[in-house]
Formats: C-alpha cells, structure tokens, sequence
C-alpha cells in the first residue's frame, strides 16, 4: 500500500492506495475535518466518534465498511485511523450537514477515474499538481523548485527502499534527521511554526525552504550512495552529514543577507489564517 496525501480545498486528506484491490481508502476524520470545517483536528475526531456512535446504534452499513489502517499522524508516527472506500464516504457524507458536501461528493467520485489516467500516463499527475498550485495562487518558479525538489526526494527514498529501511516510521527518522540538521528544527517543529496541522509542510516551504531541503535531501543520497549506506545506523550518519552541508550553506546565506530561511511564513487560505490568530474560547 503506498500512502498519498491529496488536497481538498487547501486542506491535507491522507489516503492510501491499495494496488492489489486497486482501491483508495480515505481518512475518515479528514474528510469530516472538511465537512465540518474544524481547524481543529481533535474536534474533528470526537465529531466523528459520536457520529460513528449513532451511525452504529442505527444499524449503519457506513461504520461497518470502515476499516482501520495506519496513517501518519502530525507527530510523523503512524498510528491507526479509520479509513473508507470512496463509496462508503460518499454515503457517510449523507450523514453531516455541510456546505462542503456537494464539493467533497465530486472530488471523490473522480478519485478512481483519475487513479487510472495516472497509471497509464504518470505526466497527468504531475500536470495535476502544477494546476492545484497554481490555482493554490503559487508562482511558476515556486512550483519548478517544488517539483524538482520531489523529484530529488522521490530518488533518495528510492534508494532507502533498496537498502534496508522501512516506509513509514524508518522514512520519518531519517526525513526527520535531515531536517533538524540543515534547518535547526524538526519536521513537526517547523509545521508548529507555520502553524501547519495535517498540511504538508512542502506545500509551505518558501523557495528558500525548498532549495536547502532538496540540497539536504541530494546531499544524503550521494553520501549514501558512495558509501553503500545500508541499514538505520549508516543511514542515519549519511543523513547527518547531508543535512549539515545544507546548514552551512544556509548560515552562509543568512550570514549575507541578515535574514532567516526558517520561517513561519505560509500559504493557508485566509479562514484558516483568522483561526490560528483567534485566541480560543475557555
């Protein structure tokens, strides 16, 4: 199963897609995160639960045709989450009163069809990527460096998949490691500084931000490359190492123009801009 995050509405569906059964299965709490339009994921969550609670005293086929999978979380773990086919959210969705139902009923319904575009021309998922952004407002040289840093990417997990370490909580370390030595941060430490929840964290890097992730992320593979890295141990140290050729190209920069690369700058929509900024209610 490979794990596919999509985006509705500027906001992260996690997804994972079964090439057996050849079926997406979608996380239930982010579709209801959409639906109920929570800035809150734990909100979201309990919504869900009570509605899963009544949806199951009612004898609902809906909740039994949930499954559960493991999904990762905002802290870069995986944990199990409820997860449902397209159609059993479509039903679901039947169930939560919400301007976003009709919006939502479309894009799922042509999840499958484009799955198959997809597999037969890989091009059209890259062309779909680039509209998302551009209707998302980014700028043609934004979107060029966040492809070619994916690309970048794409290939140094290629080479972890050949040597010895696991998709999932294995990628999330080294990801994890690169990051923190380049930036000075972690993954979910710059996501907080952004003010990022489920929301991918490259989709709000500044081209700045991308640069110096990919330079990490190229710099990893070639250590690892020339010396066979192999396993987490002599993963981890290749990792190290890349992150800190990009940190010293970073404090080079910043030491010349006075300014951080790491920041909290964004590109939620400006709803979800106003909910960060608003104090909450006791």
């Amino acid at each position: 199963m490979k794990i596919l995050p999509a985006e509705f509405d500027g906001q992260s569906i996690r997804r994972v897609y079964d090439e057996d059964t050849e079926t997406w299965w979608f996380s239930v709490v982010d579709v209801v995160q959409v639906l109920t339009q929570q800035a809150d994921y734990q909100t979201a969550r309990k919504y869900w639960n009570k509605l899963k609670e009544r949806l199951r005293k009612e004898g609902s086929e809906s909740v039994t045709n949930c499954h559960r999978l493991k999904l990762p979380a905002a802290d870069g773990k995986n944990y199990l989450a409820d997860v449902a086919t397209a159609e059993t959210l479509l039903r679901l969705v039947q169930s939560v009163p919400s301007p976003k139902a009709e919006p939502i009923k479309l894009w799922l319904a042509k999840v499958g069809y484009e799955r198959m575009q997809e597999m037969a021309d890989p091009a059209l998922s890259l062309d779909r990527a680039r509209q998302t952004w551009q209707q998302h407002g980014r700028s043609d040289k934004w979107i060029q460096q966040r492809m070619t840093g994916q690309e970048t990417r794409n290939k140094l997990t290629d080479y972890w998949r050949g040597h010895d370490i696991k998709e999932g909580s294995e990628f999330a370390i080294l990801t994890n490691i690169i990051h923190q030595e380049w930036s000075g941060v972690s993954v979910n430490e710059h996501k907080g500084m952004k003010g990022l929840k489920s929301q991918n964290l490259r989709d709000h890097m500044s081209e700045a931000e991308l640069i110096f992730t990919a330079l990490a992320e190229l710099s990893t593979r070639q250590i690892s490359e020339n010396v066979n890295a192999t396993g987490m141990q002599q993963n981890q140290t290749a990792a190290k190492a890349g992150g800190r050729i990009a940190r010293q190209a970073r404090n080079q920069l910043e030491s010349q123009t006075g300014k951080s690369v790491v920041s909290g700058d964004n590109y939620l929509p400006p709803a979800a801009k106003k909910a960060l900024k608003s104090p909450r209610k006791a």
